[in-house]
């Protein structure tokens, strides 16, 4: 490797004392060797700080924003002490395969690149809610890349150039989602800079495995098309009428099931694509609500700013 610019790790965490040992490893064990990790705590309350603290040294730094409760707050703490050319981004529920560094940075060797998405895939998990999500590839960074206003990439598996942040500042500080694809078109659409896709640059993630933690995530969604499209001009997802819901219910039932039902005794399929579409029906309405809910805030608008160097102003 030739190529080897430096990079600055950038990851919020609350209450991620279950997370952050894995993530530890991780990180520890990526082959990139030009980096450094800064840790955020983003006012956690369980043993966090205490784990934090104690892995501070070397190439790992921790940083506290306790000002405002928002991943995007902490990102931009990250974001105004690093060191690095290129900010890589990821999630303290995320686990980076040891090449994950080397793989995201290696596009940048194109100088019009100021932006690259690395893929996110799922861990191993065996409930019915986990392989629902498998099947839908829901965490896949191929749904954002395709986005049909403009493409962006997840924070979960991101990096992005220094000065990309320059030109057109930082993550909203006040936003609580949706501040992923607000950056990316804001350096796609008002900068000559390229985005590109490194499929092997690979982080696992968790899928949710209750149906609460589900209608969370999916609601989560609903409120991001709503501040993107108060943002962005972005349109909002038509929501199915209440006939809508009733005919693909019945089709559930009169049709899927037995498919479904014969398919699984025979061993050609197996118990999620029984119930495949009711939980897919559950997901478009816990989003509709969000979306429904959702009220984006004044202060939401904000767009913080990277400090300008003494010797500058």
């Amino acid at each position: 490797m030739s190529f080897l610019p430096s990079v600055s790790v950038i990851v919020p965490i609350y209450n991620g004392e279950s997370d952050l040992p894995a993530l530890l490893d991780c990180l520890r064990a990526q082959t990139y060797p030009n980096f450094e990790c800064l840790l955020v705590d983003n006012n956690s309350n369980d043993r966090t700080s205490e784990l934090l603290k104690a892995a501070e040294f070397d190439r790992i730094r921790v940083l506290n924003q306790s000002q405002i409760q928002s991943s995007y707050a902490a990102r931009n703490l990250g974001i105004q002490n690093a060191t690095g050319a290129i900010l890589a981004f990821t999630d303290a529920d995320c686990r980076p395969e040891p090449n994950w560094l080397t793989d995201l940075i290696q596009p940048f060797i194109d100088s019009t690149v100021g932006l690259v998405a690395g893929e996110i895939k799922a861990l191993p998990g065996n409930s019915l809610l986990e392989q629902y999500a498998d099947r839908q590839e829901t965490l896949s960074q191929k749904h954002t890349l395709n986005h049909p206003f403009c493409a962006y990439g997840q924070t979960a598996n991101l990096a992005i150039c220094i000065e990309a942040f320059k030109q057109v500042g930082l993550f909203r500080p006040y936003l609580t989602t949706g501040g992923d694809a607000d950056i990316c078109w804001r350096i796609l659409r008002e900068t000559d800079w390229k985005l590109r896709f490194a499929e092997t640059a690979i982080v696992r993630h968790r899928h949710r495995t209750t149906f609460t933690e589900l209608q969370s995530q999916w609601r989560r969604y609903g409120r991001s098309n709503r501040y993107l499209h108060e943002l962005h001009g972005i349109d909002l997802m038509r929501e199915p009428n209440a006939s809508e819901y009733r005919y693909r219910l019945m089709r559930w039932m009169l049709k899927e099931v037995p498919i479904a039902s014969l398919e699984l005794i025979t061993g050609k399929a197996n118990l999620v694509d029984l119930i495949n579409t009711p939980i897919g029906l559950l997901c478009l309405q816990a989003r509709a609500d969000g979306q429904r809910q959702a009220t984006l805030s004044e202060e939401a608008r904000i767009i913080d700013r990277l400090p300008i160097p003494a010797s500058q102003s």
